[in-house]
């Protein structure tokens, strides 16, 4: 019986990819870590977890952890392209088109995501530390 337990746990997760950056060595950071020191990270390639948050004139990436601020100010911008689109593993199912008449759910879901850290982008009006350009890897 545990063995279908934890197969019914994972098989609802979801991973986007996009050709882009497939050489690329991503470093896995944490979060907190990453915005502490983000000037060592700028146009480094990274792989990082968090809450994603998406609404008007909002896409960006807070850290999942309760005990810590969560003001833009501590949250990274994320700028996804349409040059690096991102598709469902194994089909041509893209993180951002309909499925069956509804759109992937990835507001307020935590994922992992994978991309090149820009300081210089601050996002929306800059209120946000830095972006996350190119990204290439979702989890959902």
């Amino acid at each position: 019986m545990l063995p279908v337990f934890l197969h019914s746990c994972t098989s609802d997760r979801k991973i986007y990819k996009s050709d882009c950056d497939v050489n690329i060595t991503f470093k896995k950071v944490g979060f907190t870590q990453l915005l502490d020191s983000i000037e060592n990270y700028d146009q480094q390639y990274v792989e990082v977890s968090g809450t994603y948050k998406e609404a008007k004139e909002q896409s960006a990436l807070y850290n999942d952890s309760l005990f810590v601020d969560h003001s833009n100010k501590r949250a990274l911008w994320i700028n996804f392209s349409q040059d690096c689109p991102l598709y469902l593993e194994g089909t041509r199912t893209g993180l951002f088109e309909a499925n069956d008449g509804e759109f992937t759910p990835i507001n307020n879901k935590k994922v992992v995501i994978r991309g090149r850290i820009d300081l210089h982008n601050t996002g929306y009006l800059g209120h946000y530390k830095g972006a996350m350009d190119r990204v290439s890897f979702v989890k959902l």
